[in-house]
Formats: structure tokens, sequence, C-alpha cells
């Protein structure tokens, strides 16, 4: 018997049918888009227990944010910044293979687990810079990522963004997609306060809570999506670093970081752990090429760190860990987590801003 041509999916009373062989396309049908940016998330709290049943909930994955699109078995992988990072995750061929025929863009995570089976962020940043597809067929043996999917923003020809999440969620359930290097989590309806304790004692990152009748608005922060943390972590911009001492002579002893601000970068402090050997000869490397005569900080930048300091062109994004802020704006006890080739500077926002300020940004589509 001949395969099928088409695959029947039922949601929210529509009946979507997928092509699985090629033939003629339908009246409407729509191509992949072409540069679709993903949907962000704000900072916050669980939702209200009274409307904890409208919403779902993911495990919050420590990793880097990237969409697939998916094209008769050949797959692109982009980054947040739009970067084509395909070759640097060989071992996410395979998702293309199984969807077959069927056009696709999938929104994920790309992680890489420690010997624990959690997320490990720093051991990511290992697969992160490569650009040859050498060194990367060789690091998906030695270091391998998985790419965790939670989201469907395209599927044969049509356009799902104006789905409510739960429809969107059903139908990227139905396309049952899991192998060796990528797996669909499940998403929890309701249940927010038992999902954010598991998400605890499993050492993840936190949860995100997801509204089930929100569409999909990409490049756009929402309060549809909370983010809520187990861990604080802030995106930084680094613009300049002051020369170690000691067993640091001759490499960085403290980054120099702030966010982007009216006047230049806000200072946010300095940091000064957190840092590898290797981490350490790689951000020397490539801030000394970004060397600039001129502080890219503006009037808050204090005189006195600026002693010995090494400016840079504020192009590296990087992401701390740190305690809680201060009542001048610096962050408390920063530690270094890794570059974010991922983030552009403009993108970097200061995580657990006020509600007046998330509104600010979601009106300005930022």
């Amino acid at each position: 018997m001949a395969a099928p041509r088409f695959a029947l999916f039922r949601t929210g009373g529509k009946k979507w049918m997928i092509h699985r062989m090629d033939g003629p396309r339908r009246a409407g049908w729509q191509p992949l888009p072409a540069g679709t940016e993903p949907m962000l998330a704000t900072a916050g709290s669980l939702p209200p227990v009274a409307d904890d049943a409208e919403w779902a909930y993911e495990m919050k994955w420590d990793g880097v944010r990237a969409l697939l699109r998916a094209d008769r078995g050949r797959i692109a992988v982009l980054s947040r910044n739009h970067r084509d990072i395909t070759v640097s995750y060989p071992e996410l061929k395979g998702l293309g293979e199984q969807l077959g025929r069927i056009q696709a863009v999938l929104d994920g995570e790309i992680v890489a687990f420690d010997d624990g089976g959690r997320p490990s962020f720093g051991r990511l940043q290992q697969r992160m810079h490569v650009a040859g597809a050498g060194a990367a067929r060789r690091l998906a043996d030695s270091v391998p990522a998985t790419y965790l999917i939670f989201d469907l923003l395209h599927l044969d020809g049509r356009s799902l963004i104006s789905l409510s999440y739960a429809e969107r969620r059903e139908l990227l359930e139905g396309l049952e997609l899991g192998g060796p290097s990528w797996q669909t989590p499940a998403a929890f309806t309701g249940g927010g306060a038992d999902a954010l304790r598991t998400s605890q004692e499993q050492g993840l990152e936190g949860v995100m809570a997801k509204r089930l009748g929100s569409r999909y608005l990409p490049g756009r922060r929402s309060p549809d999506w909370v983010k809520i943390k187990n861990i604080r972590a802030q995106e930084v911009v680094i613009g300049g670093w002051r020369p170690g001492n000691g067993r640091r002579a001759g490499t960085i002893g403290a980054l120099l970081i702030g966010l982007p601000g009216p006047d230049g970068l806000s200072y946010a402090g300095r940091v000064g752990t957190g840092f590898s050997d290797a981490v350490l000869a790689t951000l020397l490397e490539r801030l000394e090429r970004l060397a600039s005569s001129t502080c890219p900080f503006g009037p808050d930048f204090p005189p006195g760190d600026a002693r010995d300091a090494r400016w840079v062109s504020p192009r590296l994004v990087g992401e701390v860990s740190f305690t809680n802020w201060t009542a001048d704006g610096r962050l408390r006890h920063p530690a270094w987590r890794g570059l974010r080739p991922d983030k552009a500077p403009a993108q970097v926002v200061r995580e657990g801003c006020s509600a007046k300020a998330a509104r600010r940004r979601l009106i300005g589509g930022g």
C-alpha cells in the first residue's frame, strides 16, 4: 500500500492535514518564514494560585535559545540574534531526517548535560564558539549537545503563531519528536508550585510559566511567558578589564561590566571569579582584538575603577550569577558563567526590572 500523503491532527476543534510526501500544494500555502525572532519572557514569580489552571509549566533549561527550520529533511539552526549555527551542532541533522518531508519551524534550547544529567552552561561553552565542521563533529562525540523543543511556529505551509500556546503544544506533541540528540520535554497544566519545587530538587535553573491562551509574539517580551529562576543570573556587556596580579599576572584580573543605557554602558561592577585558565586565555585574546582608547561607560562609572583599566569596544555579551542588586545599581558578588554569542549588546536588559519598565519594553517591542 502506498504511504499516505497526509496525516491528520485535531486541535481546538480544527483539523490539520500535514503533508507526508510531495504533491500539489493547497491554496493558502505559506512558505517557511525567513527570519522569525523568538518570543521572550519576563522575569517574575509564579502566577497566583487562583489562576494556576490557566498556565502551563515547563522546566527552564540552562542553555542557548535556537530556532530550527526543517525543510524536506534539511535543517538550519539559528541563534536568537539570527546567526546560522547549524555547523556547530551536526548531531541535530537527524531531526530533519525524522521530520522527513514535513516543513516546520521549531523553538527550543540547546543544552549540554553534565555527568549528573543536568544542563551545564559551562560545558556548553565548549560548543558555542565552534565554527569549523571538523571540530564540531569531534566535539559532538566528547561534549554532545541536545536540542530541547518546546514550541512549534510553522507547520507544513501554515503559520501557527496566531494559535494559542495550548494548540501549538498539542500540534508539537503530535509530531512525536525524539531522538539521540533532541527531545520534547513535558509541559504540565497547573501545578506551578510543584513544578518549581521539582526544578529545585533536580538542580535546574527554574521554570517557565506560559499562559495557555497566549499567542506567540515574535521578538516581543511578554508577561504571558514568565521565567521563575532558582539561580539569579544577569546578561552583561563587557566594557573593559583590569590586569591581574600574582597568579593572574599577565592576564585578566577582573572584567568591567555594564548594561546598555542612554549615555553608554550603565556600570554594573567588576567580576573577577568563576574563570578557568582556559576561559581567561580565550577572553584575553578576544578582548585584545576589541581594544579601544575610549571608555564605553556612562557618567556613573566610578573613577577608582578606571585605574589600570583596559577599555574595549562593547560588543561581547556574557552572563554572571549574583546574589542581589545594590542600591546604586551594582551586582553584588557576581561570578562569571560564560560568553553569550547568541545575544547582541542591545538585547541585554536588567532582569527583575519593575512592572512599569517591563510594560514599556513590551509596548516598544523589545
